[in-house]
């Protein structure tokens, strides 16, 4: 008898059931997501962000190099989460958001669900850090990174270490994504992500608490991350620390070095 390997198995599960429409699908089905893992930003100076991410007390946890110097620098917010600093290599290459990276429990499971919703997630395969990971591209092709930490790897062999008492925040709740038609961007991250929300704040399945948000692609926009802080206390620790403060609603904001919006309230 032969037997169907089990992402073929559960693939065929999930269209029997009647899981293959557009609509949102129920939280079991195989989409939850555990955190948003990272961001990834292509910076101009990366000794430079990594300085000013220190001040906000985000050690780096480790990085990768070349005969050039630093290419990506791992900035730890919390033992799920990070910052991750990219070289960048040509004057061509725009500075700013890269991509985003979700983390699942069960990167096969997470596959297979979107393979049965008509979706083509890149071969799952271990990436220099030792984690394994795949990559969805939105409808504007924009890549969307997923991954599940495994044993050994040197995000696993990081938790706990790399903890700056100093730090701000460790907890990264929403990241700003942009596109040219935010209407379809939205409906495939409900019908095909299993993200929810009413409005352009759409939640992780699974995970209350942490969202990402759309926005409308412009001219000289640039990236926007928020943490989880209680904004007075964060405003007064920003300024102690010498850096400009922005207060917008009562929430306070700073930029790094290539502009980033890096913003501090309770939710």
């Amino acid at each position: 008898m032969t037997t169907l390997p089990r992402h073929a198995v559960l693939t065929a599960l999930l269209l029997f059931s009647g899981f293959g429409g557009a609509g949102p699908l129920p939280a079991q089905d195989g989409r939850k997501l555990d955190c948003i893992a990272h961001v990834a930003l292509r910076v101009s100076d990366v000794a430079k962000s990594r300085a000013f991410y220190k001040a906000l007390g985000w050690d780096q946890a480790f990085e990768f190099g070349d005969d050039k110097g630093t290419t990506t620098s791992y900035v730890k917010v919390s033992d799920h989460q990070y910052i991750e600093l990219c070289r960048r290599d040509k004057p061509s290459d725009p500075l700013g958001f890269m991509h985003i990276c979700l983390e699942t429990a069960d990167l096969d499971r997470l596959s297979a669900a979107y393979t049965a919703l008509g979706l083509t997630p890149t071969e799952s395969k271990k990436g220099h850090a030792g984690n394994v990971l795949f990559n969805l591209r939105d409808p504007e092709g924009q890549v969307i990174e997923y991954t599940e930490y495994l044993p050994g790897s040197l995000h696993t062999n990081a938790r706990g270490k790399f903890v700056d008492p100093a730090l701000i925040s460790d907890h990264m709740i929403n990241v700003v994504m942009t596109a040219k038609d935010v209407d379809a961007e939205k409906a495939f991250f409900i019908g095909k992500l299993g993200f929810q929300g009413s409005g352009y704040v759409l939640s992780l399945p699974g995970t209350p608490g942490e969202t990402v948000e759309l926005k409308l692609r412009v001219p000289g926009g640039t990236p926007e991350i928020r943490f989880a802080a209680d904004p007075k206390r964060a405003a007064d620790e920003l300024k102690k620390r010498g850096l400009e403060v922005k207060l917008s609603g009562g929430v306070p904001e700073v930029r790094d070095p290539d502009g980033t919006l890096i913003s501090f309230s309770g939710r």
